[in-house]
């Protein structure tokens, strides 16, 4: 059986991270610029080849200070690394378990992430689409993303755990 190639839907699709701030309330952040690749032999994408990556300096948060500072060599270095990467090695619709490799800043970790398979459904124009509601948390230390600073009161300013969370919608391709 051949694969099918299914394509990222930006208009109905969006990446997101969060992390606690000083402890006490929680940032939201995504990526204005990301591509998903997919090629799956079924519809229930059971072991599909999946490829995401985001530019790191379409980062965006809200307040172009700490746009600016995610950008930096403190975090993402967008200049030397302009993007970052996440290459599935395995996904298991029955369990909703994405495992691949999330590459940032040229350092390649495994992660598991939770996928949500939301079923697939035909647009009003004809096109086939696919739905995905992703989410997990990694330790952003472990690429390398360590600048903090620390509380007057005790504490640190940046939490070390980032939630992802994504809503994923693809294009089959005709």
């Amino acid at each position: 059986m051949s694969k099918t190639t299914w394509a990222l839907d930006p208009a109905h699709s969006e990446i997101q991270f969060k992390v606690k701030h000083m402890m006490i309330s929680t940032v939201t952040g995504k990526f204005d610029s990301f591509n998903v690749e997919v090629a799956a032999e079924g519809d229930d994408f059971n072991d599909a080849d999946i490829s995401f990556s985001a530019e790191t300096a379409s980062v965006n948060t809200g307040s172009e200070q700490r746009d600016g500072h995610l950008r930096s060599g403190d975090f993402f270095d967008a200049e030397a690394h302009p993007a970052l990467k996440f290459k599935g090695t395995s996904y298991d619709a029955a369990s909703g378990e994405l495992k691949g490799d999330l590459t940032i800043k040229d350092i390649t970790k495994p992660v598991t992430l939770e996928a949500e398979f939301g079923g697939i459904g035909k647009d009003p124009w004809g096109n086939t689409k696919a739905g995905f509601t992703l989410s997990g948390k990694i330790n952003r230390k472990d690429w390398e993303l360590n600048w903090n600073a620390a509380l007057e009161a005790g504490g640190v300013l940046v939490s070390e755990d980032v939630k992802l969370l994504g809503e994923i919608q693809l294009v089959k391709a005709a």
